[in-house]
């Protein structure tokens, strides 16, 4: 069960992700980003914050009145998702060293999820490796993109060829931050409702009963729903850092997710709202495999649509979608591999299903 209110008030909740790799710490604490400095290594000798420029315009002197005086850079990434390509990788990079930094350098990532991704990305390969500490203003970087290890940049729209982990991870939760998860995004907190589902009973039942709650961003809500988040993610990827068999249930609504984003050319649905209709398809695959019961099905897709309408699906074929999948980055050895729900709070990786029942599954999900 989640702690009460005066636990979250008088205890930082601080989850630890151990790999074989490194191990490092996710703090889930609010008025972070106005004490930024209590949380930087002393031996660091030149501070480089990644951030793009909305997020500086927003944030930025709260960033810089809590890194008490320390001296430091700002490195913009220019653009969003278009934009995540080795080439601007390479100009971050070059900006850096122009500057002085060196392999004694630290880097800041601060901002939503390409933020976050670009940032962690830079720090794995500049100069070999550099310490990172992510601060995400965001909240599905709050949630997910900003802890977890994994960082990428992407060649092209949609595809992710290049991956490494960084050192350090850690997540925000200060109130200049939650003024930005006062958006369009925070209002679907699907990737959320996705950890409810895959590992969290009291989680998804949270998203499930208190909407009202958490569409207004009532502190208590607000808290209990990310730190749970932060540890089932932190949880995960301490027992399989690279995407094996466990790792794969947090793809639980990405793979027709991914489909339809592509299908669609990356342009028409938000990140969460394609993982929304993901989760829908993959409910219903479950229900039509005999892997889930009715009345859990039931409650999963109340709770997505509780979250509002995702834009209109018109146009898009259940055949076009599911034709998609083969070319998704999860799928391995030519098979796809589906997330589908067992029970609230239990997924199972399944491969082989039968190609009818995912065009079916999909087609009920375009209603």
């Amino acid at each position: 069960m989640f702690a009460s209110r005066a636990w979250y008030n008088f205890c930082m909740p601080t989850f630890e992700v151990a790999t074989p790799q490194r191990t490092y710490q996710a703090v889930v604490e609010r008025g972070l980003v106005s004490r930024a400095a209590s949380y930087l290594p002393e031996k660091a000798r030149r501070l480089f914050v990644v951030t793009t420029e909305d997020v500086w315009k927003l944030h930025g002197q709260t960033l810089e009145r809590g890194l008490a005086g320390r001296s430091f850079s700002v490195v913009f990434f220019r653009g969003g998702e278009g934009r995540k390509r080795l080439g601007e990788v390479e100009r971050m990079a070059e900006e850096m060293v122009s500057l002085g930094a060196d392999r004694s350098s630290l880097l800041l990532a601060f901002g939503g999820g390409v933020a976050t991704d670009v940032g962690g990305f830079l720090a794995a390969v500049f100069m070999r490796g550099i310490p990172v500490i992510q601060i995400p203003t965001t909240l599905l970087a709050q949630v997910d993109a900003g802890v977890g290890g994994r960082r990428a940049s992407i060649s092209s729209p949609g595809r992710t060829w290049w991956g490494l982990s960084p050192a350090a991870g850690g997540a925000d939760r200060s109130g200049g931050a939650f003024d930005l998860a006062r958006t369009r995004v925070s209002r679907r907190p699907y990737e959320v409702i996705k950890c409810g589902v895959i590992r969290s009973p009291e989680l998804f039942r949270l998203m499930s009963e208190q909407a009202e709650a958490v569409l207004g961003h009532t502190p208590d809500a607000v808290d209990r729903m990310i730190a749970e988040s932060v540890r089932i993610k932190a949880e995960v990827v301490s027992a399989d850092e690279r995407e094996g068999d466990l790792r794969r249930i947090l793809n639980f609504g990405h793979t027709y997710g991914h489909a339809l984003e592509a299908e669609t050319g990356y342009a028409r649905f938000l990140h969460g709202e394609a993982v929304a209709f993901g989760m829908r398809a993959a409910t219903h695959l479950a229900l039509l495999t005999g892997l889930l019961e009715a009345e859990d099905a039931r409650r999963i897709i109340d709770t997505v649509d509780r979250y509002g309408p995702i834009p209109t699906l018109e146009g898009v074929s259940a055949e076009a979608i599911v034709n998609r999948l083969a070319s998704d980055k999860k799928t391995l050895q030519g098979k796809v591999h589906f997330v589908l729900p067992e029970r609230i709070g239990q997924v199972r990786i399944v491969s082989g299903v039968d190609q009818s029942a995912v065009v079916e599954a999909a087609r009920a999900t375009l209603g």
